[in-house]
């Protein structure tokens, strides 16, 4: 929701990029690694894409200010869903800040840097908007992937306060929150600063990422 252009943070030359440092440079490298994280990964994750995305995911944002658990859309928008698992998974996300606040409107992180002009996808610098013409911002907790204009989605994301129709088929949508309200309250409510930036930080520590309770019951 950027009202200011943003650049996209690359690999410096000779380091792995996102996809490598996530799953080892391959599709079954990541399955390695989300079996670490996941000791259930192989009912979950198939590879190749659309094999896994038929089942229901989430995520437990672990903040500095408490969980935010987050139900993931696979199955409307793959490409952006294994885009923020895996990004979740490797720790890409760890210890970072959610670095725009507005209160009414949205939270942003996801960002390396801290700054709002860096992250990049797994495949790449950017991937392509994937829109589904029935996600749209219609109620608080939904989540999106931020960029700066058509097809420039890398790694930052937002969770919305708020109806924002304005913003449909602009930012993907991937997830929406299922619990952990009450610190979203909180987390709204921190002052900012110049460019909206929160004066307490608000981190995300790292994000543990399980199944959807309705599909781990179907397991049972």
């Amino acid at each position: 929701i950027n009202k200011k252009p943003a650049t996209s943070f690359a690999c410096k030359e000779g380091q792995p990029s996102v996809r490598q440092r996530a799953s080892g440079g391959d599709r079954a490298g990541f399955q390695r690694l989300a079996s670490s994280v996941l000791p259930d990964s192989s009912i979950f994750l198939h590879f190749p894409r659309r094999a896994f995305v038929q089942e229901l995911m989430a995520v437990s944002l672990h903040t500095s200010h408490g969980d935010v658990k987050i139900e993931i859309f696979c199955d409307a928008v793959p490409e952006t869903s294994e885009n923020f698992l895996s990004l979740c998974a490797s720790g890409y996300y760890d210890n970072t800040d959610f670095h725009r606040n507005i209160k009414g409107f949205m939270i942003q992180g996801g960002d390396p840097l801290g700054t709002g002009k860096g992250g990049e996808s797994i495949y790449g610098k950017y991937f392509k908007d994937e829109m589904s013409e029935n996600l749209k911002f219609t109620a608080r907790g939904i989540v999106g992937m931020a960029n700066k204009g058509p097809d420039t989605n890398g790694s930052q994301f937002f969770i919305a306060y708020n109806k924002l129709p304005h913003l449909n088929f602009k930012y993907p949508i991937f997830g929406k929150v299922i619990a952990g309200w009450e610190v979203l309250d909180a987390m709204e409510k921190v002052p900012v600063g110049p460019k909206d930036r929160p004066l307490q930080p608000i981190k995300l520590v790292s994000v543990t990422v399980h199944a959807n309770p309705i599909a781990e019951a179907s397991y049972q």
